[in-house]
């Protein structure tokens, strides 16, 4: 009797690769829950993510994460649970962000309110995960799911004074490159005075998109090649310094050209479309220094294994 009953049970549980299936919807629909909930601040934040180039890296950042879980996937989910108290430790105050940003409770403007409720969502999602696949899962997901707070809007009044700071020193390098240039200048705060042209270092020229850029770019570098969080904590430090020296070559690169060359440089192709080419080469020094401490991170246990 006791065999009859144990098998029956056995044939009524679901298969595992089921249970995967119906783990991954439920996951699934409870991420998308919050749009569906605050559809009005949805749409406006597709609409940011449109009209403001700061904000543009967004939608990618999920899909990173995704990227991230899946090339893990046999490790993260090699022992998936429901983890009912750290998943609703995190939906709750998760859904209590989204509820705030859609009553607008703080009356705060379209960028504010869309950092509120892009971080209730990113709450909500690695709630969900740690709900739906056990506290094992999300530990060993965790870079991919701490990836997610790069989806949320950097608040004001803060985006504006990194913006700034940005400017000040971008300006401080460009000065340094048109000094080893030799290329006359009196400068005026952000504003430059050329011979034969006089320049400002606007808002738009702060590179905060590149930075930002930049910045994350590493971070996935750094998750993806070294295992110790102190090394990818360094690699990080560097990535300020090297936006700000590129800004400012890029900075000096074109007044040069303006001056000697030909004013069309202000405002040609190399201007609006040049981001790139400055952005590539600040890549060769991370690159050069991932690569170091990746080598010293796998030569260290050789050495402790001779020791």
């Amino acid at each position: 009797m006791d065999s009859a009953n144990k098998q029956i049970e056995i044939q009524a549980a679901p298969p595992p690769a089921t249970a995967t299936h119906l783990l991954a919807l439920g996951f699934t629909l409870l991420c998308v829950f919050p749009f569906v909930l605050a559809w009005d601040l949805t749409r406006a934040l597709f609409t940011l993510v449109g009209t403001n180039d700061t904000f543009s890296q967004i939608p990618l950042i999920p899909l990173v994460s995704l990227f991230l879980i899946y090339g893990s996937r046999q490790e993260i989910f090699s022992d998936i649970s429901f983890g009912w108290i750290s998943g609703a430790a995190l939906i709750t105050p998760g859904m209590a962000f989204v509820i705030a940003a859609r009553l607008d409770a703080g009356k705060l403007s379209p960028a504010n309110q869309a950092t509120v409720f892009m971080f209730g969502i990113v709450l909500i999602w690695m709630g969900a995960f740690a709900f739906f696949f056990g506290t094992r899962a999300f530990r060993a997901a965790r870079i991919a799911l701490l990836f997610l707070l790069f989806a949320v809007p950097i608040p004001e009044p803060l985006l504006s004074k990194l913006i700034a700071f940005l400017q000040e020193k971008s300006a401080d390098a460009a000065a340094a490159f048109f000094s080893l240039g030799r290329v006359p200048y009196l400068r005026r705060g952000l504003v430059f005075d050329l011979p034969g042209v006089s320049i400002q270092v606007a808002e738009e020229c702060s590179g905060i998109r590149s930075t930002l850029a930049l910045f994350i770019t590493t971070a996935l570098a750094g998750a993806l090649f070294l295992k110790s969080n102190w090394r990818r904590l360094l690699l990080l430090m560097v990535v300020v310094p090297i936006a700000i020296v590129k800004n400012g070559l890029r900075i000096a690169t074109l007044s040069t050209l303006a001056i000697y060359v030909n004013p069309a440089f202000l405002t040609g192709n190399l201007h609006h479309h040049g981001g790139v080419l400055f952005f590539l080469l600040a890549l060769v020094p991370m690159a050069l220094l991932l690569i170091f401490l990746e080598r010293r991170e796998r030569a260290r246990p050789v050495a402790a294994a001779r020791a």
